[in-house]
């Protein structure tokens, strides 16, 4: 190993973010402008950073307005940025939304509507459908989001209970010609569920929809039930004339961004194992089976030897049952500590691409080889913070938080386990 453990982890980690900044991938994907209007529209926490990416490389005219988180905005000159709240939509991206969908319609076959499609859409095109309120997807997406689910599963309820996603955003743009660029955020690449696909078919139906709120045990509010059981207005499914326009384009994707990681290690004399960018569960699980690969390497050199790292990526969840504030990364960190217990030669990251680890203004954390032996000293126990979901208290404590500030890019989590040495298990540690 050619660099310390602290800084290859953070330098890896950078390198995968900077894989997915859209000044550097925006470029290259721009079309030839139309013979009519260029229209930009987007929403994601990376929109604003890509709409300043276009404007600074497009040719002709251009207009639109492009919707991101609080906090991630970016200076335009001539398409407007609004900044709305995230992951529970408030009035600015309602409002936002429904001037996205003015935008795009009445336009011509010769016009070009542009749209910029990030993780973190879905919360920010807040435009509920006819019948529902603010209010009555604020308070679905509050308790989706305490309950569990995947992302896949709130995105399939989002899309049913609004007006603009699902694929209404292209079929109302309809005929002009729809180029989404999307960086990738979810599982698989699933290019319906990113930012719940607002220019793209959906495969997902009022009946999956409301499958998943019975499988969650959500009753409330009875308007969205309601809306659900009636099933007036079906989302544009495959093969829908409306969407014979649209393209889409994945700019940037997890997988990607765990191969720039990869090169870093490469290059700092360790071998990289990329155990995929498609991880998902419950996030304390996955850090106890991520904790027992570790132990087989440094243990047994198996599946490779030290020096060695093992990256993945994907969206796990946190079910907030303690008094803490959940963070799935720090949440899995937690938890591979307490599973390792302290095993010499083993180090870990986990952050958030965007900077923001659930709704915390911190990107992850750090796990190392004496976390449990100073949160000890500080009469912290590991265990017990684990139960109450407090990993952002327990890691703050140590000074082992990973504070970044909005990176103006999503491509979701990223997770590292580097383990330096061949090592046998310690003798009577505990968390």
């Amino acid at each position: 190993m050619t660099s310390m453990p602290r800084e290859l982890l953070r330098a890896m980690f950078q390198a995968a973010i900077d894989a997915a900044l859209p000044a550097r991938i925006v470029p290259r994907h721009l079309p030839t402008p139309p013979k009519g209007r260029t229209v930009v529209v987007g929403a994601g926490k990376a929109s604003a950073a890509m709409a300043q990416a276009l404007e600074r490389h497009w040719p002709g005219p251009l207009e639109g307005l492009v919707v991101t988180r609080y906090g991630h905005g970016c200076p335009c000159e001539r398409i407007e940025i609004v900044e709305a709240a995230h992951p529970v939509p408030d009035a600015n991206g309602a409002a936002a939304a429904r001037r996205i969908l003015e935008l795009v319609r009445g336009l011509s076959e010769d016009d070009l509507v542009i749209a910029l499609i990030s993780g973190g859409g879905s919360s920010l095109l807040a435009l509920p459908a006819e019948g529902l309120t603010l209010a009555d997807k604020q308070a679905v997406n509050r308790a989706l989001l305490r309950s569990g689910a995947p992302i896949e599963a709130i995105n399939c309820v989002r899309k049913h209970l609004s007006a603009i996603k699902g694929g209404r955003l292209a079929a109302a743009a309809f005929p002009a010609r729809t180029l989404s660029l999307v960086i990738s955020d979810v599982p698989g690449d699933d290019l319906s569920a990113i930012a719940s696909g607002p220019t793209v078919p959906d495969p997902t139906t009022f009946a999956d929809a409301r499958a998943i709120l019975a499988r969650y045990g959500l009753t409330e509010p009875a308007s969205v039930l309601r809306h659900l059981e009636e099933a007036r207005d079906e989302t544009p499914k495959p093969g829908d004339p409306r969407l014979a326009r649209a393209e889409t384009v994945l700019i940037a994707t997890p997988q990607r961004s765990l191969e720039a990681a990869a090169e870093v290690a490469r290059a700092a004399g360790v071998t990289p194992l990329i155990l995929g960018d498609a991880i998902e569960g419950e996030a304390a699980e996955v850090g106890k089976v991520l904790a027992g690969i570790a132990r087989s390497v440094a243990m047994h050199g198996h599946p490779l030897p030290a020096p060695c790292v093992l990256l993945s990526g994907g969206e796990t969840t946190v079910t907030v049952k303690g008094s803490g504030r959940g963070g799935r990364n720090v949440e899995l960190l937690l938890s591979l500590a307490v599973a390792l217990q302290g095993l010499a030669g083993v180090w870990a990251l986990a952050g958030d691409t965007d900077g923001i680890d659930g709704a915390e203004e911190v990107a992850g954390a750090i796990v190392t080889p004496d976390t449990l032996a100073r949160a000890r000293a500080l009469g912290i126990d590991a265990r017990a913070s684990l139960a109450e979901n407090d990993g952002h208290g327990f890691f703050a404590a140590l000074g082992d938080q990973i504070v970044t500030g909005p990176t103006l890019t999503n491509v979701n989590d990223f997770r590292a386990v580097l383990v330096t040495l061949r090592t046998e298990a310690p003798a009577g540690t505990a968390g």
